[in-house]
């Protein structure tokens, strides 16, 4: 089974909220899920370990206590991220949990593993990876994932440099599997558009941080909702892979925001003892100019929902800069 053939009526929008580091808990997972989209969150921020087996139960139990007290409009599917990297010594004690609780979806980020797949496989789960490129995207799909997440130019967080019209453009010249789009999307429009360039879901994640469900601290919440595109960074210094950072966040910590040293990459690592250098400096996407409050999850959704269905309105009506009479003349020709 294709997973859009697993989850075809059981979403209120073509939408998965992508997993925020420290951020994303049960809270913000069950309140995306229970409106209507599917919510996750890393495996990695359950720490120590033994509280990712209670969070997954946790979140199964508030879903099917959800699904009893509204079978018109059951919860959607969630979603567990795994960081495959090799430094992440983790990896296999939070795939064997998340095989135990079958959890429905997963996204693996930094390396593509088959035997994480076939895991997956195993109980009917399914797996999409995150990439930036061609040669990651084709490499994880040889390896046995499901799907894609194409994390374009201006994503919050990791984020590739490439438009996402080209990047969709060239992935649907030869896979014709579940594909998500990443990259400052925080409207129902955008929703709408990243289906229309060809992908089936849009991924969301900088709008959820401003949400009281959100492991963020509040100045965090406030800087969101403060900052618009202008104040992104694209920089490797912080992790050593290229992400997308708030300017202030980054000149709080004492650093020109302007003139940033380039990271390294070998000093990448997902250990369980790993310390963050960088605590606080706040990942956020090109997407930050819309988000003007902090808002429940739930009632982002009401918003995006409603801003999806006027897309859908308008776009159904005919351009007034298009002339009508090309259509005609060309079915006539062909006549």
């Amino acid at each position: 089974m294709d997973l859009r053939d697993m989850l075809k009526g059981r979403l209120r929008l073509p939408l998965i909220a992508s997993p925020l580091f420290i951020i994303s808990v049960p809270d913000l997972v069950v309140a995306q899920c229970t409106s209507g989209i599917i919510g996750s969150m890393p495996s990695l921020n359950a720490r120590p370990l033994e509280q990712l087996d209670e969070w997954l139960t946790e979140i199964k139990e508030r879903l099917a206590a959800h699904d009893r007290a509204h079978p018109d409009r059951p919860s959607a599917p969630f979603a567990i991220n795994l960081i495959v990297h090799k430094s992440n010594d983790r990896l296999e004690q939070d795939l064997a949990l998340c095989v135990k609780h079958k959890v429905p979806l997963i996204i693996t980020s930094l390396g593509a593993r088959p035997e994480v797949n076939e895991a997956i496989h195993s109980y009917g789960g399914f797996v999409i990876h995150d990439v930036i490129n061609q040669f990651f995207a084709r490499k994880a799909i040889e390896k046995g994932a499901d799907g894609l997440v194409l994390v374009a130019a201006g994503a919050g967080g990791h984020a590739g440099a490439q438009s996402p019209f080209a990047l969709v453009q060239e992935t649907r010249q030869w896979f014709d599997g579940p594909v998500a789009l990443s990259g400052s999307i925080a409207h129902g429009r955008s929703i709408l558009a990243a289906e229309a360039m060809g992908a089936d879901f849009a991924y969301m994640g900088t709008a959820f941080i401003a949400t009281p469900e959100a492991r963020a601290v509040e100045d965090y919440k406030r800087m969101i909702v403060e900052s618009g595109a202008g104040d992104i960074v694209y920089t490797n210094l912080i992790t050593g892979v290229h992400g997308n950072y708030l300017k202030p966040s980054i000149a709080r910590a004492g650093l020109d925001p302007d003139n940033l040293d380039t990271g390294d990459k070998s000093q990448m690592t997902f250990a369980s003892d790993r310390k963050k250098r960088w605590k606080d400096i706040w990942g956020a996407g090109q997407s930050v100019g819309g988000i003007h409050e902090v808002m429940p999850a739930a009632a982002l959704v009401d918003r995006l929902a409603a801003e999806y269905a006027e897309g859908r309105r308008a776009l159904g009506a005919h351009s007034p800069i298009v002339n009508p009479g090309w259509g005609q003349g060309q079915r006539a020709a062909a006549e």
